[in-house]
């Protein structure tokens, strides 16, 4: 009676593990099935490069990885899709404004914008409440000078 539990439990264990394994193989068919050319890929062997073509008669996909140096690979040697890093927008906010609105979300600033970084957690409680002792006194100073 214990072989067949036993054996209950071993069959269920492999029949969860083959369904992810399943689930992983169904999600990498469908990203290779909408390749198309412009977009970024790893191979598994680590070769990065620009999608120039898919021959879907073939099972092949061209890659670019330098100007003017395109090769052929299987569609199932390409690995993963690389996502380019976004561009900062041309307008973005300067420091002067970040320091400015870093101070109302918590961030520890000294008074020449220079940002505090504790060492550890156990120091962060005790900068923050020296570093709104001293915006205190500062407004203070500031207050009885006008």
């Amino acid at each position: 009676m214990e072989l067949i539990i036993l054996f209950v439990v071993l069959a269920g264990l492999m029949f969860f593990m083959s369904q992810r394994t399943r689930k992983q193989q169904k999600q990498q068919a469908e990203f290779r099935s909408q390749l198309a050319p412009g977009q970024e890929v790893m191979t598994g062997s680590g070769l990065f490069g620009t999608v120039v073509e898919v021959d879907e008669a073939n099972d092949t996909v061209t890659i670019e990885s330098t100007p003017g140096s395109q090769t052929r690979w299987l569609r199932a040697a390409i690995a993963k899709r690389v996502d380019t890093p976004v561009e900062e927008a041309a307008d973005a906010t300067d420091e002067t404004d970040v320091t400015t609105d870093s101070a109302a979300t918590g961030t520890i600033t000294s008074g020449d914008g220079h940002i505090d970084v504790p060492d550890d957690l156990s120091s962060l409680d005790t900068a923050q409440r020296e570093y709104r002792e001293q915006q205190r006194r500062d407004e203070g100073e500031a207050g009885t000078t006008k």
